[in-house]
């Protein structure tokens, strides 16, 4: 999905690539009842990312997905149910710079609020994503954070003391990427947190509310959907 909007980086040396759509019959000189940041998977901002986006903006909120991996390259995109993509995606996830790459999601928030002018502002993220959104809630003021099937949660529970706003988890049991004494570390260390809400699914497994493709579980995504529409509008507009 080409990106349509660049976002200056923090410094102001770069910009960030990003698809925005703004919620359609916003009256003039009014703002949208908030903002959704969408962080992609390890396959890029595809067409999956891409209606996750659209979809937020039909539900009122101005939408932004950042391109994650424009550092190493702007614009990849990648097909789940493509072994050889899948791989691919792998290798880029894992020379990602999570730490850079947080500022860049800072860098986003700010554009929100100070060119965009949207006040209240939101994140999920999906795998790789979903353990941005944990970092978010830790290291920026963002209002609310969802992740989904996170992974490498449970190294990162020394950062929970800085977790200020609402941090909603969902977490699929049978996750191959998230074994069982990983789900167990993250209950351990964030339930007795009072900014963070943690849904198990049982026997679902890593991708299931993937947009599209054979890792979605149709009923699983939808209660989660549910549960993250409900958790942003409580929390963001």
């Amino acid at each position: 999905m080409p990106t349509n909007t660049t976002i200056p980086t923090l410094d102001g040396k770069s910009t960030i690539p990003a698809y925005v759509v703004k919620p359609a019959g916003i009256p003039p000189n009014s703002t949208p009842r908030g903002a959704i940041i969408v962080i992609q998977e390890i396959f890029g901002v595809n067409p999956g990312i891409a209606k996750k986006t659209e979809d937020w903006a039909a539900a009122g909120y101005l939408a932004v997905a950042p391109d994650v991996f424009w550092r190493q390259q702007p614009g990849v995109e990648f097909n789940p149910d493509i072994p050889e993509e899948f791989q691919q995606a792998i290798g880029y996830m894992m020379k990602h710079d999570f730490d850079l790459g947080i500022q860049d999601v800072e860098a986003t928030i700010h554009w929100i609020r100070r060119e965009a002018g949207v006040a209240k502002v939101g994140l999920e993220g999906f795998c790789m994503g979903g353990k941005i959104a944990y970092m978010a809630a830790a290291r920026t003021d963002v209002d609310a954070s969802v992740g989904y099937y996170g992974v490498g949660i449970d190294k990162m529970l020394g950062e929970s003391h800085a977790i200020a706003k609402p941090l909603l988890l969902h977490v699929p049991a049978a996750d191959g990427f998230v074994p069982p004494e990983a789900q167990a570390a993250m209950h351990a260390g964030l339930d007795g947190n009072a900014h963070v809400t943690i849904h198990d699914y049982a026997g679902l497994d890593h991708g299931f509310a993937d947009t599209f493709g054979a890792r979605r579980d149709m009923a699983g995504a939808k209660l989660a959907e549910k549960r993250t529409a409900e958790f942003f509008a409580a929390n963001v507009g």
